[in-house]
């Protein structure tokens, strides 16, 4: 089975969490894992499972203006942030919407600030509707993990992460008939 992970990444802690649910994925997939500037169409043409996530950013998903604040945040002196390759192009909400037909199955992740959803948001979410609307099949509820105030993962992150993708990979070899 194949397996697509798409990220959008401002300061790499989506990054991290992208790569640890790969790493999870491989016990029971190939994994391609893209930042989201990198995920053409051939790549989910051949994808069995297409996990898709990103920050949040306003209580949402990215936009072109949350991205120039991320950038603005990291370039202020005395900043210690840092913004991934590709941070300022295109991100997940774009990516969505020019996705055409899914027939994979599907999850979204998260990353956001430790705290009630209510009051942080959640990217996963919308994330998980738009593939849904496209036509994934939803596998699992929409997740999230968890950055503090100075913009790190929060201890066991990482490692919930690959744990998640595990979960992923298992659910996903259920949902395909073994012929396939």
């Amino acid at each position: 089975m194949r397996a697509l992970v798409v990220y959008e990444s401002m300061f790499g802690n989506t990054r991290i969490v992208a790569n640890r649910i790969a790493d999870g994925l491989r016990a029971t997939h190939e994994v391609s894992l893209v930042p989201v500037g990198e995920a053409v169409p051939d790549l989910l043409a051949g994808a069995d499972l297409l996990v898709v996530g990103g920050p949040t950013h306003m209580h949402g998903m990215s936009s072109n203006a949350t991205r120039r604040m991320a950038a603005q945040a990291a370039a202020k002196e005395g900043s210690k942030l840092t913004l991934d390759p590709g941070a300022d192009e295109a991100g997940v909400r774009d990516w969505l919407a020019d996705l055409a037909g899914c027939h994979a199955l599907a999850a979204a992740f998260d990353t956001r600030l430790s705290g009630v959803p209510a009051f942080t948001g959640r990217a996963s979410r919308p994330i998980g509707r738009l593939l849904k609307r496209h036509g994934c099949t939803i596998i699992a509820a929409p997740e999230s993990f968890l950055v503090s105030q100075q913009h790190t993962l929060l201890d066991g992150e990482a490692e919930r992460a690959r744990r998640w993708g595990m979960t992923l990979g298992a659910v996903s070899q259920a949902h395909i008939p073994a012929h396939a």
